[in-house]
């Protein structure tokens, strides 16, 4: 390899492999069906708002593993605005990858209440037959998201986009009458649904996946990050690593013992709300309401895809229902030693509590699991073992 000739020959063509490659995943990935298509056009246009200034994309972008896309607001109330300046809803955004995977909500042999979408489980699929589909309905006419007034908003601005050629081709052009506008609405939320379910979003392309089929090795501390992720870590009781192309969660609802986000801006026009997550939804309908008091507190285990993926070594995601983490240790962290540090005097932020080596009491002290996190025993090196791992499921890896 010492004939200089040779060597640039080898490196333009390892270039210009690297070129093709990236050139046939972009072709793959715009190769979409027509539905998927349509649902993509519609997940990323900003004027299916009231203000015409928020998608579905302004809370779950690609480049951040579909979830919420500004660093300043992850590092803080992780809550973003709507489409009406000054509102504000009361969750961190859930990542929109991986959601089409989720079964419609029920409550399975051991009495757990399994799939749905929304952290809080509401978006059961019961409707659509798909709870991706059925949550893609919702921000669209929430006054803190997207806040247009009805269902008819929404189809009358999809079918005069530059896509509803496409919409009515479709679904048929009787969607665009407005007489049709129930059913219309109910195949933008199955279009969106459909985009959400493509390889373009659930993609299967991380560090992890390419080392099931050996075009990756996983590092050494890699490898010890997932021992102790089927171990000591007790990870894998909830976040489930079998099969194929694991999901890395079981779909259930826990309490995890979070704190309350003191910078969320919703505390601010609501200082007595408290976030009943599972049981509040249980609670409002009357065939789930007995079980309400047993769920309070609890949210929906999420996929753990995509968990750091982010543009910038710098750039802030958080953790959690209501984002009070801030960096994948703070939340491994708290995991492992949340049972025996020193509850905090106040409403700390994770900053505040990991300089003090507390940790502030639970938002809902109700049904906490305390079984498998809390007391964990991890070292130092073995927490950050467990999220050296965590990032290697970043979609988007070039083996």
């Amino acid at each position: 390899m010492n004939n200089p000739g040779r060597r640039l020959f080898v490196a333009a063509f390892i270039a210009i492999l690297g070129i093709l490659v990236v050139v046939s995943t972009a072709v793959a990935q715009s190769a979409l069906p027509d539905k998927e298509q349509l649902g993509k056009l519609i997940f990323f246009d900003e004027d299916l708002s009231l203000n015409e200034n928020q998608s579905c994309a302004s809370c779950h972008a690609p480049d951040v593993g579909w979830t919420g896309p500004l660093s300043d607001v992850n590092a803080h109330g992780v809550v973003y605005q709507g489409s009406v300046p000054g509102a504000f809803g009361d969750r961190k955004p859930p990542s929109s990858a991986y959601a089409t995977l989720s079964p419609i909500f029920s409550m399975d042999k051991k009495g757990l209440f399994v799939g749905g979408n929304f952290w809080d489980g509401r978006a059961t699929g019961e409707k659509l037959g798909n709870p991706a589909a059925d949550q893609a309905q919702g921000p669209f006419l929430n006054p803190m998201e997207q806040a247009l007034a009805a269902p008819a908003d929404v189809v009358m601005k999809v079918c005069a986009a530059s896509y509803g050629d496409l919409f009515r081709e479709v679904w048929g052009e009787e969607m665009c009458d407005p007489a049709n506008a129930g059913a219309a609405y109910d195949a933008v939320g199955l279009s969106i649904a459909a985009y959400e379910g493509s390889p373009e979003v659930n993609a299967f392309t991380s560090k992890y996946d390419y080392s099931l089929i050996n075009r990756a090795k996983l590092t050494k501390e890699e490898r010890l990050g997932f021992a102790l992720f089927q171990g000591k870590g007790k990870c894998k009781l909830c976040h489930i690593s079998s099969g194929g192309q694991p999901l890395f969660t079981d779909f259930t609802f826990d309490n995890l013992g979070i704190p309350k986000n003191p910078e969320n801006p919703f505390y601010v026009t609501h200082p007595l709300y408290i976030d009943r997550g599972l049981g509040g939804f249980l609670a409002s309908r009357a065939d789930y309401a007995a079980f309400a008091d047993d769920n309070m507190g609890k949210h929906k285990v999420p996929t753990l895809r995509n968990v750091d993926l982010r543009p910038s070594e710098d750039f802030v995601k958080a953790y959690g229902h209501n984002g009070y983490f801030k960096s994948l240790w703070g939340i491994v962290h708290f995991y492992n030693t949340r049972d025996i540090l020193d509850t905090c005097p106040g409403n700390y932020t994770e900053a505040q509590a990991l300089a003090a080596n507390c940790w502030p009491a639970p938002e809902v002290a109700e049904n906490v699991n305390m079984a498998e996190l809390g007391d964990l025993g991890l070292t130092n090196a073995e927490e950050h073992a467990i999220v050296a791992f965590l990032k290697t499921l970043s979609d988007g890896y070039m083996p």
